[in-house]
């Protein structure tokens, strides 16, 4: 519609999934044609700001973030003037327990309030505001590390005009951390130590529970970081019996310096939980820390083991992944410990308290799986630059990585390779040994300039040839089944690129692949490469064949297929003459020849990975009229780099160490806890109790997921059937593993009623229980009296 074709933004409404109006009279535009790209640009938005004297007066609506404590941010927008005033007149905050300061101030915030004309409260909550007088002269480090990411990203949006600021007043308070019970005002006078503005909230009490807590961090990166020196700075661990337990299998990257604050440049390559341990200790020389580089899962349990676990006060989460987080969990689930959990992603953040028999555990819910393009769309069909960039990845990967590291093991035992191969028989693995034939045969090199004839052809092959093709079978005026256009939105008409020398992009890319292409095959690099001038000759002198599209090529065009191979009936013979071939082949190569297969490494600036994915996927770009992207980009989507900043990393460790106070108290009630999802993009805070976990109710009995039954003393099977049994259960099935210990069904199985289940599990189920293990668990499957099935909880057998 030429109309809409000026470049000017419309303002656009009703948006749908596949559709949106936009706000113009289009009547007597001139009709639709077909195709069209739209790109949806964000208009700046203007923000008017009252002055603080006016915004004091008149602070219009507060942002909140719990729904649970509507009316708050008013009172405290008193209280906080109320504060000013106190300090004004006697020149000193209010102390910590004396109710003379808190009368005071109550009164200031009554007088304020009483020369309100509008918004006057009608209630005003004098225990709050008893709390706000007895804490108002501590500085918490939760929350100044949780105010202090919301603030630094608000310097960052003045900074860059970027995101929604924080318009006027945003209030927040953690009411719910204080002690449970009120405390002797003896207990929090300051005992002239580092921990004095803590004491004045917590109690010295409280304080020596946090300073002989049993801690245990699983990661040490971003959160990891922000966590240990957090820790450090409110004296958890601190103390003679505390112990914090950190553990990270990973080594720092450059990358990892943006926000993981704790490494600097000299630490690069160093391993991460020692380097965050000693500068946490730098913070606290009192802090009583060990590193480890232990990746925390079932194959660490003899390092992790039952006694490590049983000892621990809180697990405290500073993962990067949803496996290792699923697997923390069940440990907790499983020893009854608390899990304070938390992730970031880019400027959003979440915590999720995970406290025994009060929250459900983390794995009880789950997020949707992320939606991933189809196989089609990336490889024939893309329509934006991450299309385009999956494509590189994947093609990087198989031409430099799985190809050559195939034609090893090929080479390294070949009949075992043929074998697996034969027994395969699919299309998969003609087409893997096609690649490695092609390796081995018309593609290998043996000098560098083999290497640029190699590259030259693949640039004509991506971008030409088999664009080529695909209109071919797929013309411009192509109509599908239906009758509708097939090159109809979202997928766009591709073009071939002509090659030309004089293109630095065309002359980069080959550069790149040649350079790798030598690297795999351990042929030296020669110093002209670089100038462009000798390369260009080089390339020039590369023959290309003519291309003549096939009428009977297959294009995959269903977006659920999974395979891009189309399988033949042929595929058995197709195979036996592929390994005939790789024989003669391989008996041309000379003795011990083999591949080096490269590992894509995004953070090289020097190893041209990033240099070739970015030409891989502008090229392709530009076949499909898609704006390309710099190397930066390219990177960070190619990278799969997860965006993480410091100020969401920063207020999301302060959110849990806000929950922290609570679970080293041990006598709050699921009212006091607080689950937080929060974008400071817009901003956006929400706080929410957590979810109670399932009860499940058998006759007078109860339990939830976090019940372990527990039998000692080393019993038989019979003694455990009677022990079900006296609770009104009828067990059927017995298992350790996949390993079926006792079924009733089952005749035989009763004459092991009298053995004792730590031998059967040895000798029927074959296990190996290693000194350290104490106990082992079995699932019980057990019906009441009228036959219907009852989840029980796990059972573990003590036999130690």
């Amino acid at each position: 519609m030429t109309e809409l074709t000026d470049g000017k933004p419309r303002k656009i409404k009703n948006a749908r999934p596949y559709s949106f109006t936009i706000e113009e009279d289009t009547t007597n535009y001139t009709a639709y044609e077909r195709g069209g790209i739209v790109t949806q640009v964000k208009e700046p938005k203007v923000l008017n700001f009252k002055t603080l004297k006016q915004a004091l007066k008149d602070p219009g609506d507060f942002l909140l973030s719990d729904f649970s404590k509507f009316d708050r941010p008013s009172l405290l927008h008193l209280a906080f003037q109320a504060l000013d005033k106190f300090i004004a007149d006697l020149g000193r905050y209010p102390i910590a327990g004396s109710e003379e300061d808190a009368q005071k101030l109550l009164s200031l915030v009554t007088d304020i309030n009483n020369s309100l004309l509008d918004g006057r409260l009608e209630e005003i909550d004098q225990k709050l505001l008893r709390n706000f007088a007895f804490g108002a002269r501590a500085v918490l480090n939760p929350m100044a590390a949780m105010f202090g990411g919301i603030v630094g990203q608000e310097v960052v949006k003045a900074c860059s005009g970027k995101f929604h600021p924080l318009f006027q007043f945003f209030y927040f308070d953690s009411v719910e951390s204080l002690p449970s019970e009120p405390l002797d005002p003896d207990d929090l006078k300051p005992l002239n130590s580092r921990y004095d503005a803590q004491i004045s909230i917590f109690g010295s009490k409280l304080q020596k529970k946090f300073e002989d807590a049993k801690v245990f961090i699983v990661g040490s990166g971003a959160l990891g970081c922000e966590f240990l020196k957090n820790l450090a700075l409110m004296g958890v661990c601190c103390g003679d019996g505390g112990k914090l337990t950190v553990t990270d299998d990973d080594v720092i990257e450059k990358s990892n310096l943006s926000r993981q604050f704790l490494f600097r440049d000299w630490n690069i390559g160093q391993a991460k939980s020692t380097v965050a341990a000693s500068a946490a200790t730098l913070i606290n020389p009192r802090l009583h820390v060990e590193a480890l580089q232990n990746r925390a899962s079932p194959e660490t349990e003899n390092v992790f083991d039952d006694t490590f676990w049983e000892n621990l006060s809180v697990v405290i989460n500073a993962l990067d992944n949803v496996t290792a987080r699923l697997y923390i969990d069940q440990r907790c689930l499983y020893f009854q410990k608390p899990l304070l959990e938390s992730g970031t992603l880019g400027a959003k953040c979440n915590t999720q308290m995970v406290i025994p028999h009060l929250t459900e555990n983390y794995g009880a819910s789950r997020d949707p799986p992320e939606k991933q393009a189809p196989m089609c769309t990336v490889h024939s069909f893309p329509h934006n630059i991450d299309h385009c960039l999956t494509w590189a990845r994947s093609e990087f990967d198989g031409l430099l990585e799985k190809t050559p590291a195939e034609v090893n093991a090929y080479l390294s035992s070949p009949d075992e390779y043929i074998s697996a191969m034969n027994k395969a028989g699919d299309a998969q693995a003609r087409d893997t040994l096609e690649r490695v034939l092609e390796c081995l045969d018309r593609d290998r090199c043996e000098t560098f300039q083999d290497c640029i004839t190699w590259a030259r052809l693949k640039f004509e092959d991506y971008f030409a040839n088999r664009v080529k093709q695909l209109t071919f079978t797929f013309p411009e005026d192509a109509v599908t089944s239906s009758g509708a256009p097939f090159w109809s939105a979202p997928k766009r008409f591709p073009r071939p690129l002509n090659f030309s020398i004089h293109d630095f992009s065309h002359l980069q890319f080959v550069m790149a692949a040649s350079l790798l292409r030598a690297e795999t095959f351990g042929i030296p690099i020669p110093d002209w490469v670089h100038a462009s001038e000798k390369l260009a000759y080089a390339v020039d002198k590369v023959i290309i064949p003519d291309f003549l599209p096939k009428k009977d090529a297959k294009i995959v065009t269903d977006e659920k297929a999974t395979s891009l191979s189309t399988a033949s009936i042929d595929d058995a013979a197709v195979i036996n003459e592929l390994v005939m071939k790789l024989e003669r082949c391989r008996e041309k190569l000379p003795p011990g020849y083999k591949m080096n297969p490269i590992q894509f490494e995004k953070d090289d600036d020097t190893n041209y990975h990033m240099d070739l994915i970015a030409g891989f996927a502008n090229m392709r770009a530009r076949n499909y009229s898609i704006p390309e992207v710099d190397k930066l980009k390219a990177k960070f989507i190619a990278g799969r780099i997860i965006p993480a900043i410091a100020t969401s990393t920063a207020m999301a460790t302060g959110l849990v160490c806000l929950e922290l106070y609570k679970v080293l108290d041990g006598q709050h009630k699921l009212e006091d806890y607080r689950n937080t999802f929060a974008n400071l993009a817009l901003p956006l805070f929400s706080m929410a109790e957590p979810v109670p976990p399932k009860v499940i109710k058998h006759q007078d009995m109860s339990w939830t997921i976090w019940d372990r039954w527990i039998l000692k003393d080393n019993p038989s099977l019979r003694e455990l059937l009677q022990w079900l049994k006296n609770k009104g259960l009828n067990a059927y099935s017995i298992s350790y593993g996949s390993c079926l210990l006792y079924n009733s069904m089952f005749p035989r199985h009763k004459d092991r009623m009298d053995r004792k289940l730590v031998d059967l599990v040895k000798d029927v189920a074959k296990a190996e229980l290693p000194p350290y293990r104490r106990h082992f668990d079995i699932v019980v499957a057990c019906e009441d009296d009228e036959d219907n099935d009852i989840d029980i909880p796990q059972i573990s057998i003590y036999f130690r």
